[in-house]
């Protein structure tokens, strides 16, 4: 069996076949993980959504951020940015059943087996293994409870911006997700600096992206992720981005990790053009 764990698709379903086609996937014999944001911005989110459900116990995938805005819009939240693909998800006459499904999937998913952990975009430097899951476990919780709709209401927002232990209440909550859906760079103490969105070294010298601060909890682990599509190869051991930018004209990427990881990357003609 072949498991293999795929960067950002965001509704781009044919060029999710080709790369599945490429790899030779087998939903008999094959398993395969997806780090988050399955819908929004490219063409075909609903296609893309009913596929990798439909996939069954052959696939696990975490939420990116672009998937609990589908979340949020289709409790009647409106996003500030008006720039989504997902009113055919919302209008679909199977959206309920969509929406429940996704709302179970988890934030964190972790196999002690192949030795790899999976998440959307980062972790901060306080946390080691058990305490990101635990934290991942809190929201997922809420997520799949009658509090959702007053989870969205306070999910939105950059603070607080340093990990306490002591954190309670929604600004624990909005701390974790914003870790787990949102994280690109950390100032020195850990303190998220979420609104740098550019590659490395576009970001003020006191930032660094979340795998390169010292003495980080999670540098034993190996993490598969997506959420950076502008960040390039990374040579941080144990670090694994996946989203190479295939709604912009990059490439959509697998990497197989049963065995010694191997990438497999498909170049695509691009849905959105930057900026």
């Amino acid at each position: 069996m072949a498991v293999y764990a795929i960067g950002d698709v965001q509704g781009c379903f044919d060029e999710l076949q080709a790369l599945l086609e490429l790899i030779h996937f087998s939903p008999a014999d094959d398993r395969v993980w997806f780090a988050g944001d399955l819908v929004n911005r490219g063409p075909q989110s609903l296609q893309t959504l009913r596929f990798i459900r439909d996939l069954g116990d052959s696939a696990v995938s975490v939420l990116g951020n672009h998937d609990l805005h589908l979340i949020a819009m289709s409790l009647g939240h409106k996003l500030s940015d008006d720039d989504h693909t997902l009113d055919a998800i919302l209008a679909a006459p199977d959206r309920d059943e969509l929406i429940h499904w996704l709302r179970q999937q988890p934030l964190l998913h972790h196999d002690a087996t192949l030795g790899f952990t999976m998440i959307h975009a980062g972790l901060p430097p306080q946390w080691d293994l058990p305490l990101a899951q635990h934290c991942a476990h809190e929201v997922e919780a809420v997520l799949r409870s009658d509090k959702l709709p007053d989870f969205i209401e306070h999910m939105y927002g950059n603070k607080p911006k340093l990990w306490s232990s002591e954190l309670s209440g929604w600004a624990r909550l909005r701390f974790i997700i914003n870790c787990l859906t949102r994280l690109r760079f950390c100032d020195a103490d850990g303190r998220l600096r979420l609104k740098y969105k550019g590659p490395p070294g576009s970001q003020p010298p006191e930032s660094l992206p979340w795998f390169e601060l010292p003495g980080r909890k999670s540098r034993d682990m190996n993490i598969v992720f997506g959420h950076w599509s502008t960040l390039g190869p990374c040579s941080v051991p144990g670090v694994y981005p996946l989203d190479t930018a295939c709604l912009w004209g990059g490439e959509l990427t697998a990497l197989r990790i049963d065995s010694t990881p191997q990438w497999f990357r498909l170049p695509c003609a691009g849905q959105q053009v930057p900026g």
